[in-house]
């Protein structure tokens, strides 16, 4: 027999699932971004019975465990890993009823926001809301006066990372999911965050990349985390700006609280204090 709490791991596992498209995604590669259809059609005709090319591909398991590779129409990057420690995370919350709400601050199709709100409604959390951070038109520009030059200071090119408020509002809503319980803050952080009409927070999920966008994350929402609540950190061990930063705060506010690695990219700790 199914009791609730059984029923209610077994939806936030599938959720993860398809979230991911782990094991389920076989998909076209994309044309470059941008290309209408009726252009796309032909050139993809060319290519394929033409010149013999393959545009077709299997998800590599291990590189979408790991959040190593962009997926085509996934709604999360983050993998397999990091979510399941944003279940357990969201777990002891409850459990240990660390007062405050959810946020993630760069979200990019929403995937990870959605795992939150999901998990809310799993476990019966009427509460809590789900803040959703983001510009929703890709990162700002890097610092240009830096002598050296960061990892993350050309993501501002990607245009596959800007993704719009009602594409992400849709994957919500694909899952019912979107409701009085999610509340999105569009715009740069720097902009966003120092003023957001948060109260209380019990996680934070910081996804900004890049330095600025993680240290204003931290010191706008840093303030707000309950004693118990999570920071993840995820591209803590991805982009060296992102750490510089993540180690700068930490010392300025002689954090000591263990910093625990979930996989190659991604740190969390715990406040204890």
């Amino acid at each position: 027999m199914f009791t609730s709490e059984m029923t209610a791991e077994l939806y936030l596992d599938l959720l993860k699932q398809v979230l991911t498209r782990e094991g389920l995604e076989s998909y076209e590669l994309p044309g470059p971004w941008g290309w209408k259809r009726k252009l796309y059609i032909p050139v993809k005709f060319i290519l394929e019975q033409i010149w013999g090319l393959q545009l077709v591909r299997q998800v590599d398991p291990e590189r979408r465990k790991t959040g190593s590779d962009w997926p085509a129409d996934a709604e999360t990057m983050v993998g397999m890993e990091r979510l399941d420690n944003l279940h357990e995370c969201i777990r002891n919350i409850i459990a240990d009823e660390v007062p405050g709400d959810l946020i993630e601050t760069g979200v990019w199709r929403g995937g990870a926001s959605i795992f939150m709100r999901g998990a809310l409604k799993a476990y019966g959390d009427t509460t809590r809301k789900v803040w959703v951070a983001d510009s929703f038109q890709g990162l700002p520009k890097g610092d240009e006066s830096r002598d050296v030059k960061l990892d993350g200071d050309d993501l501002w090119r990607f245009s596959e990372l800007a993704v719009p408020l009602e594409t992400v509002q849709t994957n919500f809503a694909k899952y019912r999911l979107l409701d009085d319980q999610v509340e999105f803050l569009p715009g740069f952080f720097s902009d966003t965050l120092p003023t957001a009409p948060v109260e209380r927070l019990s996680l934070m999920r910081l996804d900004g990349d890049m330095y600025d966008s993680t240290m204003v994350a931290l010191e706008s929402l840093y303030p707000k985390l309950s004693v118990g609540g999570y920071v993840i950190i995820d591209d803590y061990g991805a982009l060296v700006e992102c750490k510089a930063a993540t180690e700068d705060f930490r010392n300025k506010y002689e954090i000591a609280d263990e910093l625990e690695q979930i996989d190659w990219a991604g740190h969390y700790w715990r406040r204890s204090r």
